[in-house]
């Protein structure tokens, strides 16, 4: 059958019709474990009654009036966030790529109200930040800035996980407002930085009086062991930015600044016609009611160590496997060779994974998985994994 949507997507030749928790099903009803949450979003599974409830309750009342006007539930997942991540205040948008324009454009501000004429800001190699303009350009991927020369100016590329490199690009340039990095890589293979890397990070930015905004997109929410990665550091960023599982699969972004960050921003400097609409911010509200009343963001923690001790185990002495690296749920198994076919194969076995960065195998599995659950992702990905290394 000919698709008349634009061919972005490399699809696999899977349609799913519904769902419920951990589980799909697709148009021919054969099911499917999802180790995936539609890439870190739905963290609380499909179908949950709790986000089934708000959005019903709230679309029997009211979708949109924009932002023109004050939105009740809006201002109450506001106060929730900046309570639970320590933040001053916040700018809702559609996605995390608006989020991280928010983020960008605050800085640039920022910069500009310190007499800056051409602000800089530090961004990492192998980051994943978006794909407008502004954050495919801060993004550390030549491969998708392809094509779409002259990319925005403004940043200055590091190594990921090098204070030194950091520090030195302070030292070489006299325009750098703020450092954007993400707590965990995702997209660039589930890169776990030294554990005091953003420790040093949020030093250098009080010393020379910069930014930390931290792109939270994929590590936020509970994904970690904690509501949010840098909680695991106590430290506190100047801009967080927030999407993915905020709505658990209803399109929702946030840009969360503090202190000297929070005032940057203000009436007609930036906006959003539909960003932190009423159904969007009812589904939040219940994502995080619903984190908090079943524990799953401790649970997150004891869930993703019994996931990778089960890998260890049964991938233990394999010589192509580089490494099994875990924080929370957000799971990276990284081969020495590309293993994207893995994709393919674990779908024909009824599990939905993911390959970044060609050789790291993706897990992010929804948060109320459970241990049955948790052994059968083991089960049905290892061998897969083993089979796939024999051959090398």
């Amino acid at each position: 059958m000919t698709s008349h949507i634009m061919p972005t997507y490399g699809r696999l030749a899977v349609t799913f019709e519904r769902g419920e928790g951990a589980w799909l099903w697709d148009s021919e009803n054969k099911r499917y474990l999802d180790a995936l949450s539609g890439i870190a979003v739905c963290s609380l599974g499909h179908a949950h009654p709790a986000v089934h409830k708000a959005l019903c309750e709230q679309s029997q009342k009211l979708l949109h009036t924009s932002n023109i006007y004050r939105i009740g539930v809006q201002e109450q997942l506001a106060d929730q966030l900046t309570a639970l991540s320590g933040m001053d205040n916040v700018f809702f948008s559609n996605s995390g790529a608006e989020a991280n324009e928010a983020a960008i454009k605050l800085a640039r501000k920022y910069g500009y109200g310190l007499g800056i004429d051409q602000p800089a800001i530090i961004v990492m190699e192998k980051s994943f930040h978006g794909r407008t303009l502004a954050t495919l350009s801060a993004t550390g991927n030549a491969k998708i800035q392809q094509g779409f020369a002259p990319l925005v100016e403004g940043f200055i590329r590091v190594p990921y996980n090098d204070v030194g490199a950091v520090a030195d690009a302070i030292s070489q340039h006299n325009n750098i407002v703020a450092i954007l990095v993400e707590p965990i890589q995702g997209e660039g293979g589930v890169n776990i930085p030294a554990p005091d890397y953003l420790n040093q990070l949020r030093a250098l930015c009080d010393q020379h009086h910069l930014l930390l905004m931290l792109d939270e997109i994929q590590t936020g929410i509970g994904r970690t062991g904690q509501f949010l990665a840098y909680q695991h550091n106590r430290i506190l960023p100047d801009v967080c930015t927030l999407a993915k599982a905020l709505g658990n699969g209803v399109p929702i972004g946030a840009c969360l600044a503090r202190g000297k960050a929070a005032e940057v921003l203000t009436a007609g400097s930036h906006g959003s016609t539909f960003g932190g609409n009423p159904l969007a911010c009812s589904a939040a509200l219940a994502v995080l009611a619903t984190l908090e009343a079943d524990g799953l963001i401790a649970a997150a923690t004891r869930k993703g160590d019994a996931i990778c001790a089960g890998f260890s185990a049964r991938l233990q002495g394999q010589p192509h496997i580089v490494d099994i690296r875990h924080k929370g749920m957000m799971i990276g198994i990284e081969l020495d060779s590309p293993c994207a076919e893995l994709v393919g194969q674990a779908l024909q076995a009824g599990l939905l994974i993911n390959v970044t960065n060609e050789r790291t195998i993706r897990l992010l599995p929804p948060l109320i998985m459970d241990e049955a659950q948790i052994q059968l992702l083991v089960d049905t990905l290892s061998p897969l994994i083993l089979a796939f290394t024999a051959q090398l």
